[in-house]
């Protein structure tokens, strides 16, 4: 992602946070099972969603985004994805962006503040509770450290923060 699509990513959340995105709709609202196939038998997914994975993915929409990677909506828990990503990104970043969001969707069922912004991105208990799941899910497939810290790194992250998220995680840098 670049600096703009950040700033656009950012402006948008704001909206969100502010419910100005009802009078601006950013892209089709689709069915999450229409375009991630047999998620719902991933033991990763079902071990965030136990026996309501069926029902939760079944009724779990996505909305297309032209930027940024993948996200929740904060007003009713939709996932938003980046259709440029899905299309080109790497398929384990996105496989691992996927399961980390879906456990979001779960915080938010569960009543969970995502974007507390009392705490910086990489200490807000939301995240640092996602990334260990997707990080348990990314050595079940064989990953290194090396490589999950790869997965961990975003452009938004400092060299500090993010290892200060690996030790949250529990990853080596």
């Amino acid at each position: 992602m670049n600096w703009f699509e950040y700033v656009a990513f950012r402006i948008l959340r704001l909206f969100r946070r502010l419910h100005i995105t009802r009078l601006i709709r950013v892209g089709p609202t689709r069915m999450f099972m229409d375009y991630f196939k047999d998620y719902e038998k991933v033991s990763a997914v079902r071990g965030i969603f136990g026996e309501k994975t069926d029902d939760v993915l079944r009724n779990l929409k996505v909305e297309f985004i032209g930027f940024g990677y993948m996200g929740v909506d904060n007003t009713d828990g939709h996932l938003l994805v980046n259709a440029r990503y899905l299309k080109n990104g790497d398929k384990t970043d996105i496989y691992l962006d996927v399961v980390h969001e879906l456990c979001h969707v779960k915080q938010f069922m569960e009543g969970k503040e995502l974007f507390d912004e009392r705490y910086d991105y990489v200490d807000r208990p939301t995240e640092v509770e996602a990334y260990r799941y997707t990080v348990q899910e990314a050595r079940r497939l064989g990953l290194s450290d090396q490589r999950i810290l790869d997965y961990l790194k975003t452009e938004w992250m400092s060299q500090e923060d993010l290892k200060k998220l690996a030790k949250y995680v529990q990853v080596d840098c």
